[in-house]
């Protein structure tokens, strides 16, 4: 989906009506440079549609501007509050995750003092920022209300077009049916790098929410698939590949002989696979029906008990 930015806005003191600006700033986990509201853990950015406004305006009979809600940003064809949490909204480096819907007004509301209600509490949006960088009004936003996977594929034989990559086609085929977007598949050789390279840029660009990869997982001498991931991993979860090899191991002892891991980085999950398309189906049906919980986990959603904040029902692996 895609969202385009109608105006962007900002208030220095909390209390006042935020004014439209040329463009914002937006800090990683922080929100608007110079906004009052900044620094909230949960409410760092608002987001409002037009549609919205427009409707309030007609119904009240009034011409209220952009800000006037306490809106950063307002948004045209895609209407925020209808978004799960956890969706990502992104633009260039721009990353920012949906964490509320609605609030209060608090009691100096300038327009539910001047017409007894606001929109606020039930179609204000907030947000989160995953990745800093620039907002302008005309800027066209890409809204992704899915888990994102990103696949990998490591095979000599494969990347020298000496052989076909079955495997990558099954996850691509398995991920989808599960609700979740693919958003890049890519063919490496075996060996550290350029794996390691590849899922820096991944995760430090916030570009997938899970990483999948497969092949090199073995103990041939160029199986170095775990270490290239190693290399890069701010924390290991042993349980999903601990779980992996179990499942394997229930149908052949040569699971056991599986040295996959897997890791978070920068609150993306990388999980390796293993290489033949049958062991990825197998090793693939026991990661998926964690895979939406893990995710709202690492990005911080899970918990959060307020109805307010959790009015969305998720009911599918890939939306949040």
């Amino acid at each position: 989906m895609k969202a385009k930015v109608i105006a962007v806005c900002v208030s220095e003191r909390k209390g006042t009506v935020k004014q439209p600006v040329e463009k914002i700033q937006l800090k990683t986990e922080w929100g608007v440079e110079g906004d009052a509201h900044a620094g909230s853990p949960i409410r760092q950015v608002s987001l409002l549609s037009q549609e919205r406004i427009d409707a309030f305006n007609q119904e009240q009979g009034m011409q209220v501007g952009w800000g006037a809600f306490g809106e950063n940003i307002v948004l045209q064809g895609v209407d925020p509050s209808t978004l799960p949490l956890g969706t990502i909204i992104a633009y260039r480096s721009v990353v920012m995750m949906v964490s509320q819907i609605g609030k209060e007004c608090h009691s100096g509301c300038a327009i539910q003092k001047r017409t007894g209600t606001c929109i606020m509490p039930m179609y204000g949006t907030f947000a989160r920022v995953l990745h800093d960088g620039t907002l302008k009004a005309g800027d066209v936003l890409s809204v992704y209300p899915q888990i994102r996977v990103a696949v990998v594929c490591l095979s000599d034989r494969c990347s020298r077009g000496e052989a076909e990559d079955k495997s990558s086609p099954v996850i691509v085929r398995m991920v989808e049916e599960a609700g979740c977007a693919v958003v890049s598949q890519t063919l490496l050789p075996d060996g550290i790098h350029p794996l390691s390279d590849v899922l820096r840029d991944i995760c430090d660009g916030c570009q997938a929410d899970v990483v999948l990869t497969t092949g090199g997982t073995g103990l041939s001498p160029r199986d170095l698939t775990p270490e290239a991931t190693l290399s890069v991993a701010e924390r290991q979860v042993p349980g999903i590949a601990e779980a992996m090899r179990a499942a394997s191991l229930a149908k052949t002892p040569h699971g056991m002989l599986s040295r996959a891991v897997a890791v978070i980085r920068n609150k993306t999950l990388v999980v390796n696979l293993p290489g033949s398309p049958k062991a990825v189906e197998e090793n693939l049906s026991v990661v998926l029906p964690v895979l939406e919980h893990a995710v709202q986990t690492m990005k911080g959603v899970v918990g959060d008990c307020n109805p307010m904040t959790r009015r969305n029902d998720k009911k599918s692996v890939g939306g949040y």
